[in-house]
């Protein structure tokens, strides 16, 4: 085994998915203060005297309580370089997390006891299937009343269509939480909470004996409950879960840290390691091959002071080491990485060298964009990542004719982190381009960062229209006559959309002038509202 492969295979890549409010950036933070990344865990809804989490940095994240931003975190755990990808929870920024879990090997879902499989982590759940995935999940918040364990076992294998097989299972009912019995490694565990859930839960081996006579008839009902699980064969397979047709079930309360120790465990043990990466031809990129890296995200101004722009790069193969010059797969120029660093919301830290499956923040990528490639030595690309459909349209003006200049140059900053989609027509002209977008919280989120990163407020003037669709520059004359409907130039492509104010006027103008190019804009084959 080659120094590369050897140092992939210690390599742990994952994101934790779920719907809004099912505990994602707690577990987040949770996570790290198990690996000993951090000291304190925080809280998105942060009580008084308790910081909060580190990983949401943005003003706006921190007032509504929601992850806007993701957030890469590196870690070391028992030997092994965890990176861990935090996404965006609500369902407005669902691009941002397909482009993430491009990055990843295995998802985490988050599930809340009380709620079970909600839209939004279906969705993701989706995603995960299209990508092949695997998934292991967590039902968090066992700390507060919730439903039935059977009954989430059974949502989680009628709704996925994966097989659970839990590897630990809660002693006493959601909101009157004692414990765990840990299936696969044979132990019964009880938890006690330390003060304000901020730092690590104690964890104590009990004997059969002892679990009867301290946890009484919960031990009892668990105990028979796992029993019934060994009866019907819910057993953790690995080349299943490998091959997306299990999940590996955990219970706990990330807010209570736990359950949150023995996650880290089954991902150390069960989660798969860095393989090799198909690229454009479908060839698999060896890992030890030389290096290559797929841009997953981009984000500017996540420090305040600087102003700069990190491109977030996944290592696909090779060694990379700070400092070498790379071939940006798009342009063919060369791209120094002079200035890479691990960044986890506002915190940073500087890396000298990563391997496959490691995330690198490369600093000032002024001409990278999500789905780029970057390679050493032989040229290779990997498949671009596409963007959603855009649902939602606004005109975006400038409320200072003097603001002008900074107005375009942050529509332009947006449009190539991939914030927005921008449209633009020369009959609106440069100064009033099309905002399109899959949720409108994405609008809030441009005029928040135009007006507190480019002093430039704007105006927003909503549209009529609800579809996009690909079209050529033939139709493009036709439909440019149409009422409700228009013509416009997405500018990261130059791709010509037409937008329609629904399905029906679409469908009417089709019946109209037949032999229109008119097509769905897919992201992923089945995606249900995932459409580039």
């Amino acid at each position: 085994m080659s120094a590369v492969t050897s140092e992939a295979a210690r390599r742990r890549t994952f994101a934790v998915i779920s719907h809004p409010d099912a505990g994602k950036s707690t577990m987040t933070e949770a996570l790290a203060l198990h690996a000993s990344a951090i000291t304190q865990a925080g809280a998105v809804h942060g009580k008084a005297g308790r910081r909060g989490v580190t990983s949401d940095w943005m003003e706006m994240e921190r007032a509504r309580g929601i992850s806007i931003t993701s957030a890469a975190l590196r870690f070391d755990y028992r030997d092994h370089v965890f990176n861990l990808v935090d996404t965006p929870g609500h369902a407005d920024f669902s691009e941002d997390t397909y482009r993430v879990l491009a990055a990843v090997d295995c998802a985490v879902m988050l599930l809340d006891a009380a709620k079970g499989m909600e839209p939004q982590t279906m969705k993701l759940f989706e995603v995960c299937r299209h990508r092949r995935i695997p998934v292991i999940t967590f039902v968090n918040k066992w700390d507060r009343p919730g439903r039935e364990p059977l009954e989430l076992l059974d949502e989680i294998e009628e709704r996925t269509g994966l097989r659970p097989t839990p590897i630990t299972w809660p002693i006493g009912t959601a909101g009157n939480f004692h414990g765990v019995v840990d299936r696969l490694a044979g132990r019964i565990v009880r938890y006690t909470r330390t003060p304000g859930g901020a730092t690590k839960a104690l964890e104590t081996d009990l004997t059969p004996e002892q679990a009867v006579a301290e946890l009484g008839a919960d031990w009892t009902r668990a105990g028979e409950e796992a029993d019934l699980l060994a009866a019907i064969g819910a057993e953790h397979d690995q080349k299943a879960f490998e091959a997306h047709e299990s999940t590996p079930v955990l219970f706990g309360a990330a807010l209570s840290n736990f359950g949150v120790a023995r996650l880290l465990d089954v991902l150390v043990d069960l989660a798969p390691a860095p393989a090799p990466r198909a690229d454009v031809e479908g060839a698999a990129q060896p890992l030890d091959a030389p290096f290559s890296g797929l841009v997953f995200k981009v984000q500017a101004n996540m420090d305040p002071a600087h102003r700069d722009r990190i491109a977030f790069v996944r290592v696909c193969s090779g060694r990379f080491e700070r400092g070498m010059v790379l071939t940006h797969a798009a342009t063919g120029r060369p791209f120094a990485t002079k200035y890479a660093q691990s960044v986890f919301g506002q915190e940073r830290a500087t890396i000298d060298e990563a391997y496959p499956g490691d995330v690198v923040g490369l600093v000032n990528a002024t001409a990278l964009r999500p789905g780029d490639t970057l390679y050493e030595g032989k040229p290779v690309e990997f498949p671009p990542i596409p963007s959603f459909a855009p649902e939602h349209f606004a005109v975006a003006r400038s409320r200072s004719t003097a603001k002008a200049k900074q107005f375009r140059r942050g529509i332009d900053q947006l449009d190539g982190e991939g914030v927005i989609q921008v449209l633009r027509s020369d009959l609106r002209g440069d100064q009033a381009p099309v905002l399109a977008a899959v949720g409108p919280m994405q609008f809030e989120v441009v005029q928040h960062r135009l007006a507190t990163e480019f002093g430039a407020e704007i105006v927003l003037d909503r549209l009529e229209y609800t579809l996009a669709l690909r079209t050529d520059a033939e139709s493009a004359e036709v439909l440019r006559r149409q009422r409700g409907a228009e013509v416009l130039t997405r500018s990261r492509d130059q791709a010509l959309l037409a937008v329609f104010a629904d399905q029906w006027r679409m469908r009417s103008i089709q019946r109209e002038h037949a032999g229109l190019t008119l097509e769905p804009l897919i992201a992923g084959q089945g995606l249900p509202g995932a459409t580039a």
